[in-house]
């Protein structure tokens, strides 16, 4: 378990699925992420039994006290040129605002700099997510550029705002 201040990333287990599902299939969860579909607990398997054969992607579950309330992950992890993606999601509304994701997102990048050796962490966000865009710059993120009309969602073609931190000596 990596400790934050408000919250513990743990490994995810087969028993969160369930939960992970849910949130999935939550259009509120949902509404500024890329995934568009429903999803059955057969493709939820499927993709957690991806994730146990990947050298390439971290993906940890994001508890609060007793409760698990999302996940963070780190992909597409390039070692020879030391970077990875973030994704977070925070799939329980109730723990929305309240700096989870914040201290999830910062006990994530401690990880990458200090223990991955990584050099850059960096994201894509729709620019109509304020929330999460405000929450990415507390914790680092700087805009590096827009990726035109990348993602068909909502019946229309949207951008992707691209997000990085980089590790100037190690996070805390």
């Amino acid at each position: 378990m990596i400790k934050g201040k408000k919250v513990v990333l743990r490994a995810l287990e087969k028993k969160d699925l369930k939960r992970c599902l849910k949130w999935v299939n939550d259009s509120e969860v949902t509404k500024d992420m890329g995934t568009s579909f429903p999803k059955s607990m057969h493709e939820e398997e499927r993709w957690y039994e991806g994730i146990q054969k990947s050298e390439k992607r971290k993906i940890f579950a994001i508890q609060a006290g007793k409760r698990y309330i999302g996940n963070i992950s780190l992909e597409n992890i390039d070692y020879r040129n030391r970077k990875a993606t973030l994704g977070i999601m925070i799939g329980e509304l109730g723990y929305w605002n309240r700096g989870y994701g914040t201290d999830a997102i910062k006990t994530s990048l401690s990880l990458a700099f200090n223990e991955m050796n990584l050099h850059k962490v960096y994201l894509y966000v729709f620019p109509s997510n304020k929330r999460a865009i405000r929450c990415y710059k507390k914790c680092g993120f700087e805009k590096e550029g827009l990726v035109r009309d990348h993602v068909f969602k909502q019946g229309k073609y949207q951008d992707l705002l691209v997000m990085s931190v980089i590790n100037k000596g190690g996070m805390k």
